[in-house]
């Protein structure tokens, strides 16, 4: 997208009105404000490798003061950080609707209280095989998992804990008996199918505004209700970054119970 609209560009038309007006285009087009801050953080670090890389006479000074003028105009920003948490009653709701439905070739049901006591990823879900399962010391560990830093190698284990309300190794080991020799992995289906049959039963349900994604939320949230920190929190949920795994933190007055005995304790 930047290479159509910008790449035809000479450096000396690259001044601050022509950012602004790419800017103001992308808005147009429906680009969000975190959307376009990205499109701008791009052009911005392709314009530094040139000048300290390359030696190219070119100043990021110009797409500074666009992303400025684009902030005021408020265009630019943080993207909306969200905060739905589904109901005890909603994800009863939801694992009964899969659970009394034999046709239903993925166990949903499974998956969604899986995702919940690990807070992992739908697509890391989806991934992991029987070889990276310890039963014995009940650790899992996921394979180039996320990260914005590194794209591959970044694996992990995890511990497998049963403080969500959801018991990780019982949902594994109740895998076993359609477990494959052709297919190695623990979930042998399709993530994308998993996403689209809980966007339908939440539809069937009438269950407005949750996505398989507000789980991972949901178990990071569910660890913090807990009493662990957020230093222990980030060796289940796999963030580098303490100040991203804040954002998933939304804890319920309720849990402060909880913590409180552990204190007595």
């Amino acid at each position: 997208m930047l290479k159509t609209r910008l790449g035809g560009k000479k450096i000396a038309q690259l001044d601050r009105q022509l950012f602004i007006d790419f800017g103001r285009r992308r808005a147009t087009e429906g680009a969000g404000p975190m959307t376009l801050s990205i499109d701008i953080g791009a052009i911005k670090l392709i314009l530094s490798h040139a000048a300290a890389v390359h030696g190219l006479t070119v100043s990021v000074e110009a797409i500074d003061m666009a992303r400025l003028a684009l902030k005021r105009l408020g265009l630019i920003g943080k993207g909306v950080e969200r905060d739905r948490r589904p109901s005890d009653e909603e994800l009863e709701r939801l694992i009964r609707h899969f659970d009394e439905k034999p046709r239903q070739t993925i166990p949903m049901g499974a998956v969604i209280r899986f995702a919940i006591a690990t807070a992992m990823r739908q697509e890391e879900i989806f991934k992991v095989v029987w070889d990276d399962y310890a039963s014995r010391t009940k650790m899992l560990t996921i394979r180039d998992r996320k990260d914005p830093r590194e794209k591959t190698g970044n694996d992990q284990r995890i511990p497998l804990l049963s403080v969500s309300g959801f018991d990780p190794v019982a949902v594994i080991e109740d895998q076993r008996p359609a477990r494959s020799n052709a297919d190695l992995r623990i979930f042998p289906f399709s993530h994308r199918s998993a996403g689209t049959a809980f966007t339908r039963a939440c539809k069937s349900l009438e269950i407005v505004d949750l996505h398989f994604h507000d789980l991972r939320h949901e178990g990071t949230s569910r660890l913090f209700e807990a009493g662990f920190q957020i230093q222990q929190v980030a060796l289940v949920t796999g963030h580098k970054d303490w100040k991203m795994l804040r954002r998933y933190t939304h804890l319920r007055p309720e849990s402060l119970h909880v913590i409180a005995s552990g204190f007595a304790d």
